[in-house]
């Protein structure tokens, strides 16, 4: 029984709440261990063979070697791409990340679509089955991710694979696809891996067509509101790098309005981290 002058509407949501708030942060912990613990430390210790002096957010000391400046960083990607969904999967699920998937491609996706840093494919599930959609063509610059998204492509039913392309292509430079090709282009947790998130949303947006043609991030990122949370962001920023070959930490508030979208609709969740913007081709864009 609750107690006196507290409502079982209240205690539910003062339930949910704690749930909630205890989600987020073992989500955030478990992404901060060490993905590569099982063997899979290739890219990391090649990493590690370079050092790059500089100051910043990341957690990092003047003087030692950096995970998120490393240009190999991206390498990691392809070590863990064999488990990476039986890592992040549950996570996903508790924090709500699937449902994000869902909702914003079944209200947003339509006609010929792009996807840049597909990965092993986490959005193909979610994507709507109806005529609305034309062709999906899923794209990624590390094979062994790509690979684990035609697996999950060839195990669907004809009528669903029939639509998906896929194709290993460099998000920073979509040169071999023409400028306002695509109806929707898609983009979920890869501007916090891309080295040049900027120059990526530039070409989504070349692609895209301009008016109607709609660019969906999903990402995640440093919290405005929540500063103990970005204060933990960079502090890991290192060791995630390390592990997951991703950088949390970045400012993708600046990195969208560097980049020149119009944004329709910008929502975040998780305190803040994870962005859901629907957007579109700049006006000041070729």
């Amino acid at each position: 029984m609750p107690p006196q002058g507290v409502s079982n509407k209240a205690m539910m949501l003062a339930g949910g709440a704690a749930t909630y708030v205890v989600s987020v942060g073992l989500a955030y912990n478990y992404l901060t261990r060490d993905a590569t613990a099982d063997g899979s430390e290739g890219a990391a210790s090649a990493a590690a063979t370079s050092t790059t002096n500089f100051t910043n957010s990341c957690g990092c000391r003047a003087g030692c070697h950096s995970y998120v400046n490393d240009p190999r960083r991206t390498s990691i990607f392809s070590n863990i791409a064999y488990k990476y969904d039986t890592d992040i999967d549950t996570d996903e699920f508790v924090m709500g990340i699937k449902l994000l998937r869902r909702i914003m491609l079944y209200w947003h996706a339509r006609g010929n679509i792009l996807e840049v840093g597909a990965g092993t494919g986490r959005n193909l599930y979610y994507y709507p089955n109806n005529d609305g959609i034309k062709r999906i063509v899923v794209t990624d610059l590390s094979d062994k991710m790509l690979m684990e998204a035609k697996r999950k492509i060839a195990k669907m039913g004809q009528d669903k694979r029939s639509v998906f392309i896929t194709a290993e292509v460099d998000a920073a430079n979509l040169s071999q696809f023409p400028d306002s090709s695509f109806d929707t282009v898609v983009d979920s947790f890869g501007l916090c891996s891309f080295d040049d998130p900027v120059a990526v949303l530039k070409e989504m947006q070349r692609v895209c067509k301009p008016d109607t043609g709609k660019i969906l991030l999903l990402e995640h990122g440093r919290s405005k509101t929540w500063e103990g949370i970005t204060r933990h962001l960079d502090r890991n920023a290192e060791k995630h790098a390390k592990n997951w070959g991703c950088i949390w930490n970045r400012d993708i508030d600046d990195i969208v309005e560097e980049a020149g979208l119009d944004i329709d609709v910008k929502d975040t969740w998780h305190f803040g981290t994870t962005y859901y913007i629907v957007a579109r081709k700049g006006k000041n864009i070729a």
